[in-house]
């Protein structure tokens, strides 16, 4: 059911959307997404149930290694899942009381984790064009007591790391890197995992790298990485031998063993998401009122989304009015986020600051659909019904 207003809904360029009885472009949804399991990995997951072995033993080990090449990081942790990730690097590198620079654009983990280490979060606004974390706005809001910065690599696009790690050595900063959608992005040349003091990844059941649940941590520091093993096993060091307080927050080997045999895949899966934000690039140039994502100079995107910016100006309708519309042409979306994170109740007790281009980007922003999968067809199908509803909802 439309949300437009009836007088709207009568307009003459809105009568043939297929919300309105016209013709959808795709008579059947285009899949937003791509999670199914290859017979791969059933097999490879199989062949762990089989030996009994369930908890994170060879494949989890396995994992690790991959995962360290694989993002130019010396050392790998598996662990329960992203958000499990983010504890054990906040706990290893900051105190509690500790004031800590976070996005106001990003999933609400990367801030919550924060509180949860006993931190003060400090909100910083996003860039306008890639959505990532404003280094000059962080610079403005670092206080006496800060310590760190958590910067989220956000929809698959790294941030401006010289710009992170030069304010960081700037202030003697550590900083944490949230790559819970980044999989396999680089910046100027090299994995993700050469920056920072740690940086985090989730392989939930809809990242690029899914095992289900399941997270990564990985550093260049040996210490750090002996510290984040400890707290992920109850600090044990021998049987029933516990050196600190720890969590129980470890992968098992049936979701090492998928991560393992869906990372044989990532590269060319990855290489295809490519393929298809170029071609979303040049189709959304084409409709004003529409803006595609930028990636940050020096970097290479991973697309574990591509979030578009709609200027309500241009338009007669809102965002969710201009999604109702795709989905009823057969183009599902969805908004990655209805609200920045300074407006989440949960965090109504720290200083909001001033992040307005964050604030604004909840009444703005909707996510195509984006994988591996998609064919020529099905992008060209978004296409149009993009065209098609921009045309129909013209100011």
């Amino acid at each position: 059911m439309t949300t437009l207003s009836a007088p709207t809904a009568r307009n003459e360029k809105t009568k043939s959307l297929a919300q309105f009885g016209g013709t959808p472009v795709s008579a059947k949804a285009i899949p937003f997404m791509s999670t199914a399991l290859t017979q791969a990995d059933i097999d490879a997951c199989t062949a762990v149930l089989k030996t009994g072995m369930l908890r994170a033993a060879t494949k989890c080990a396995e994992l690790e290694e991959r995962w360290a090449k694989a993002t130019e990081a010396k050392y790998a942790m598996t662990c329960a899942n992203g958000t499990c990730a983010l504890q054990l690097a906040y706990e290893s590198l900051f105190s509690p009381g500790d004031d800590v620079l976070v996005p106001a654009w990003s999933y609400i983990a990367t801030v919550s984790m924060v509180v949860a280490r006993g931190g003060r979060p400090i909100f910083v606004d996003c860039d306008p064009d890639t959505f990532q974390i404003d280094v000059k706005d962080a610079a403005r809001k670092v206080t006496r007591g800060t310590t760190a910065i958590a910067a989220t690599h956000l929809y698959g696009c790294p941030v401006d790391i010289d710009g992170v790690q030069e304010l960081a050595e700037k202030h003697n900063l550590m900083v944490i890197y949230d790559a819970a959608q980044s999989h396999l992005a680089t910046y100027k040349g090299k994995g993700l995992g050469a920056f920072g003091d740690a940086v985090t990844y989730s392989l939930y059941a809809t990242k690029n790298l899914a095992t289900g649940e399941g997270g990564l941590v990985t550093c260049n520091d040996e210490g750090l990485a002996n510290d984040i093993k400890l707290l992920r096993s109850h600090g044990e060091t021998d049987k029933y031998l516990h050196e600190r307080v720890g969590y129980n927050y470890r992968m098992n080997d049936m979701a090492g063993a998928i991560g393992c045999s869906r990372l044989d895949r990532l590269e060319a899966q990855t290489n295809a998401r490519r393929e298809v934000a170029a071609q979303y690039d040049k189709i959304v140039s084409k409709i004003s009122g529409l803006k595609a994502p930028k990636t940050t100079d020096g970097a290479v995107a991973s697309f574990h989304l591509y979030t578009v910016q709609m200027d309500p100006a241009k338009f007669i309708c809102t965002r969710d009015d201009f999604c109702a519309a795709l989905k009823a042409e057969g183009v599902p979306t969805a908004t990655h986020y209805p609200r920045s994170l300074p407006k989440q109740p949960a965090l109504a007790e720290f200083d909001r600051n001033d992040c307005p281009v964050a604030d604004g980007m909840a009444a703005r922003v909707f996510s195509l659909p984006m994988h591996h999968d998609l064919s020529p067809e099905q992008v060209k199908q978004v296409g149009e019904a993009l065209a098609k509803v921009a045309a129909a909802f013209r100011a």
